[in-house]
């Protein structure tokens, strides 16, 4: 028997976009996802890749504006929309927009179970206000369940007093046979590509918004404490956009010898060719409850150096293994992990392999089977 599932979900992300069309294939489930807007323009330039959507799915119509550093996303019509959607259960991805809480009251009214998509985890520096962990409690209270892409979050939920068999974990995952499929033609290609974009034979990559908790400035201070030999094999190349960029570039000016590129934001599309001819990723964040361009590298063969408050950290990356785990903004280790990959090829290599057999394990199908385990568990409990 199919079971209606229904995902309200912010925006029509390209790295969701996978997962949704996998667990819309599972055979027990009968799939509808809302959006609460197609996109969000102040924070990304995606593209809304709607030609490759298989599901069922409606956009509401939406007003956001920033209100005094907080994005305030406010929704007509979800009522009427859930009404017509008729579900078995209703799985909510967040709790901040005044929509998660009128769907938990809309479930609660009608007896449907609710159970929220939680990727916080214990490091994320945005925790700990005071009224926003009451209220977040009491949305916790009220959830059937919750869906959770790794360790992390789970630590999370547990620290909140939520019994752990009602946390289903979906591993959080990207469209891996894409990226590996990119950039095996990219690396076919590496002369050309290199040329057409300007890039160096060399490069350490970071991927992201350019924003001060990601840890940029971190990263380019740890870029200028290498060897100046090392500077001037090995380039370190910027691929996004933020409101840190022009400090940045400022900044960079000052170091010499050694090659800084900012690319600029990049489509999913030429993102795995920068992931491919990259000797490494990395990302020095400070506030990152997942850190998807982790899987993203990992799935074009690269190694990786996270910071330990990526929540990705403790499932993706195995130290000395597939890569470097370092503390947030201490420099010299970062600069030490850079130093120490880039300076032996056969290590760089293998830890590349040990990537994709690790990134194997989090797929858009297995992240769709641990949907299915909760949705089984009402089963189990009648309902």
């Amino acid at each position: 028997m199919k079971r209606r599932l229904v995902i309200i979900t912010e925006i029509i992300s390209p790295y969701r976009i996978p997962l949704f069309n996998v667990l819309s294939e599972q055979p027990g489930v009968d799939l509808h996802v809302i959006f609460l807007a197609e996109t969000d323009p102040s924070l990304r330039q995606w593209k809304v890749y709607k030609q490759e959507i298989r599901f069922s799915y409606e956009v509401l119509p939406s007003w956001r504006k920033q209100i005094a550093g907080y994005n305030v996303l406010l929704n007509r019509g979800l009522s009427r929309l859930l009404a017509a959607a008729k579900p078995d259960a209703i799985l909510c991805g967040g709790y901040n927009y005044f929509a998660s809480w009128q769907a938990l009251w809309w479930a609660r009214n009608r007896s449907i179970p609710f159970f929220l998509w939680s990727e916080s985890n214990l490091q994320d520096i945005r925790k700990g206000r005071a009224l926003v962990e009451l209220l977040k409690d009491e949305f916790f209270r009220q959830c059937r369940g919750f869906v959770v892409p790794g360790k992390s979050a789970a630590e999370y939920l547990l620290s909140h007093g939520i019994k752990r068999g009602t946390i289903f974990t979906a591993l959080n995952a990207v469209d891996n046979d894409l990226f590996a499929k990119e950039a095996a033609a990219a690396r076919a290609e590496a002369n050309q590509l290199r040329t057409e974009l300007a890039l160096p034979e060399r490069y350490f990559l970071f991927a992201g918004r350019l924003v001060r908790e990601k840890g940029v400035f971190e990263l380019l201070s740890a870029y200028s404490m290498l060897h100046p030999e090392v500077r001037k094999q090995i380039a370190l190349v910027f691929a996004g956009d933020g409101p840190c960029r022009g400090e940045l570039e400022i900044r960079s000016a000052s170091i010499s010898p050694g090659l800084i590129k900012f690319v600029g934001f990049t489509q999913r599309e030429q993102l795995a060719a920068y992931y491919a001819l990259a000797e490494m990723l990395i990302l020095p964040t400070y506030s990152d409850t997942w850190g998807l361009v982790v899987n993203e590298a990992m799935a074009c063969g690269l190694p990786v150096v996270v910071s330990r408050l990526a929540g990705c950290v403790p499932d993706l990356v195995m130290e000395d293994w597939n890569g470097r785990v370092v503390e947030p903004r201490d420099v010299r280790s970062l600069s030490s992990a850079m130093r120490s990959i880039a300076g032996c090829g056969k290590e760089r290599l293998q830890m590349g392999t040990n990537s994709l057999k690790r990134i194997a394990e989090y797929s858009p199908r297995v992240w769709s089977d641990g949907v299915v385990r909760m949705l089984e568990s009402l089963g189990e409990t009648g309902g």
